[in-house]
C-alpha cells in the first residue's frame, strides 16, 4: 500500500539535529514512518506522510522534534478555501463579547496580504 500523502509543503514538523541524542523514541512512536535515522542522529525522510499527530514532539526527551499539532494540514484547507497558497496566512479567529444570555459568536478577521 502507497504510504498516505497529506497536503504537500504544509507540515511543521522541525527536527533540531544539534538537540537531537538519537535515542530513536520519534522513530519508534511516529505511526507513518516519517522519520528515519542517520549516523547516529534522527532526519526527516518523508515531511509530507506527516499527519501532525504530534507523539515524536512529545516523546523526544531533548526537545529535537517540534511539530504544531495539527496546524499544517488546517491551515492549507484554510488557505486552498480562500484561494490562496499554503504558505499565506489564513485567519485570526476570535470570540465576540458576551451579550446577556445569547450564545457567544466568533468574529473572524481575514489577512489582506
Amino acid at each position: 500500500m502507497k504510504q498516505p500523502i497529506y497536503l504537500p509543503n504544509v507540515v511543521t514538523l522541525q527536527l533540531d539535529q544539534k538537540k537531537c541524542t538519537g535515542c530513536g523514541m520519534c522513530l519508534i512512536v511516529c505511526p507513518h514512518a516519517v522519520l528515519g535515522m542517520d549516523n547516529g542522529h534522527a532526519r526527516i525522510e518523508n515531511r509530507d506522510a506527516c499527519m501532525e499527530c504530534g507523539a515524536c514532539a512529545q516523546n523526544c526527551p531533548t526537545q529535537a522534534v517540534t511539530v504544531e499539532a495539527g496546524v499544517g494540514c488546517a491551515a492549507a484547507v484554510i488557505n486552498t478555501a480562500l484561494g490562496r497558497d499554503s504558505s499565506s496566512c489564513c485567519c485570526v479567529i476570535e470570540p465576540k463579547e458576551p451579550q446577556g444570555d445569547k450564545p457567544v459568536d466568533i468574529e473572524i478577521t481575514y489577512c489582506v496580504e
